[in-house]
């Protein structure tokens, strides 16, 4: 049985983690630029487009490193990468855009061809010929597995972390604070010229809106914590891996 090998046992964690970090990344950006700054689909086509270029444009210089180096320490920088984009982007605010995710988006591409390829190869590469066929398909469907159960995992503590910060903000936000009214009150004025009796009402709308907005920005910020961590446990799992003995096995597809 092909799970008797331990670098395929690892590397089929390794490639379900990779999936749900794949997965999930690829879901959450797109969902933040839409709920939170109101792109449309082409604006947000503009935004994320760099993870695809970078990856792109790391694809040959990978292929030359994973032929040189050993492949553990290629997987290993690629999960890092992953970890410092993720942790780049706890920070998060609401104005957040092209500029302020370039940098998370091109270490996410890097680190997506860094990872790809060797993992592959670590994992197939001890097994014998006869095994290749049937682990192959297993290994593929681990990083599909780990795509949808992330994707399940992210939403639901998406959903949860926005419920308990605005829970938290509307404890806070009370007329009884200041700065609440002091917001309130500038948003009526600016109201006040187009809507005259309305204003109160729409400041209010608008001041309601502000506070779901930075719950979600602050469950967003969550969210990218709990994949930093995730990936902090796969890059020690990578230690776990030995090095094959024989060629590069043929990348799985």
């Amino acid at each position: 049985m092909a799970y008797r090998d331990r670098n395929f046992a690892v590397g089929s964690v390794l490639t379900f983690m990779l999936g749900t970090v794949l997965y999930g990344l690829t879901y959450l950006y797109p969902l933040f630029l839409a709920q939170v700054r109101g792109f449309n689909a082409l604006e947000i086509g503009e935004t994320v487009f760099v993870t695809g270029a970078t990856m792109f444009l790391a694809a040959p210089v990978v292929g030359i490193l994973a032929r040189k180096l050993d492949p553990r320490l290629v997987i290993g920088t690629g999960f890092i990468f992953l970890f410092v984009s993720c942790i780049e982007l706890l920070p998060i605010t609401k104005d957040w855009g092209f500029e302020q995710m370039l940098v998370p988006q091109m270490l996410r591409g890097a680190a997506l061809m860094l990872c790809m390829v060797p993992i592959n190869v670590v994992s197939l590469g001890t097994l014998p010929p006869s095994q290749l066929k049937n682990a192959s398909g297993l290994f593929n469907l681990m990083r599909n597995l780990g795509g949808a159960v992330g994707l399940a995992v992210i939403v639901t503590v998406l959903n949860n972390r926005w419920d308990l910060h605005m829970e938290r903000l509307r404890e806070q936000v009370t007329w009884s604070r200041a700065p609440v009214l002091e917001t309130l009150n500038s948003l009526t004025s600016g109201f006040s010229g187009a809507l005259g009796s309305a204003a109160e009402l729409a400041a209010t709308k608008e001041l309601a809106l502000m506070v779901r907005q930075q719950g979600l920005v602050m469950a967003f910020a969550d969210v990218f914590l709990l994949i930093a961590v995730f990936l902090a446990c796969a890059g020690f799992l990578v230690l776990l891996v030995r090095r094959p003995r024989g060629g590069a096995a043929p990348p799985a597809h």
